[in-house]
């Protein structure tokens, strides 16, 4: 009788990462498309519809009439049987959020690495006329943002370069040179403990972001203070992220 895996989609070892990347995006989004998969793991539209094939082959995933792919019942076994992290970073985040907010009179955001984007998952705007405005929900590239970039910071180089197989997206020119550019940024983030954007995501916003780390000490999400650049030049944030590095640290605490 011949074994059900000898007809398994061709799928290298090396890419068991991307595979592992793809189940933790299904689980937290509940619908994806190929389109989507390479989008937030930077790699080909054919590598994305390999790591699909083959969740959906391991019963991680089942695509439905639409083209659609959806969490499949080995997917739906794991989930009915934990409680979904998401939720609980975002509440104990919320009220740190508000007092930074209000102590700092400035926008701030909580959001996590997923692939190569920044996923914001919360924010509280600034009280002050002129203000930067929250973008829960919004995946931006994670190399123009502050918490993207402290995010980033924290990843073996290996697995820095495999997410910009391409160069930099919204570069123009695709280099390799961009990707080393970027990773002697992150080498100054993983000094100073903070990571800066200086209108690289928006013309006229400054932001600066630090990471949010378990118990283990591993980098689990970013928190970041978003302002109008006439109001919030370098020599401001710097001093911002002072604060922000406590705000960091108490919901760390609470993890």
């Amino acid at each position: 009788m011949q074994n059900s895996h000898d007809s398994s989609p061709s799928y290298p070892v090396s890419a068991a990462g991307n595979a592992l990347r793809a189940v933790r995006l299904l689980h937290e989004h509940g619908e994806l498309r190929v389109m989507d998969v390479a989008d937030r793991l930077g790699v080909a539209r054919s590598t994305a519809h390999r790591v699909l094939a083959m969740l959906v082959f391991e019963g991680f995933a089942e695509q439905d009439r639409h083209k659609a792919y959806r969490p499949g019942p080995a997917l739906r076994a794991i989930r009915g049987s934990q409680a979904a992290p998401r939720p609980d970073l975002i509440t104990l985040a919320r009220p740190h959020l508000q007092r930074l907010s209000d102590t700092v009179r400035e926008t701030t955001h909580l959001m996590v690495l997923e692939g190569n984007g920044a996923r914001f998952l919360d924010g509280v705007e600034g009280p002050q006329a002129l203000r930067v405005g929250y973008r829960t929900g919004a995946l931006l590239p994670a190399h123009v943002t502050s918490g993207g970039k402290a995010l980033l910071a924290e990843l073996p180089p290996e697995r820095l370069r495999a997410l910009y197989p391409n160069g930099l997206p919204e570069q123009g020119a695709r280099t390799p040179e961009d990707v080393e550019r970027l990773a002697a940024e992150l080498t100054t983030i993983r000094r100073t403990g903070w990571a800066l954007n200086l209108q690289e995501s928006e013309r006229g916003v400054n932001a600066v972001g630090v990471c949010v780390r378990d118990r283990t000490g591993a980098a689990v999400a970013a928190v970041a203070v978003a302002a109008p650049s006439a109001r919030c030049p370098r020599s401001r944030l710097t001093e911002l992220a002072r604060p922000l590095q406590s705000v960091a640290r108490d919901i760390s605490g609470e993890l």
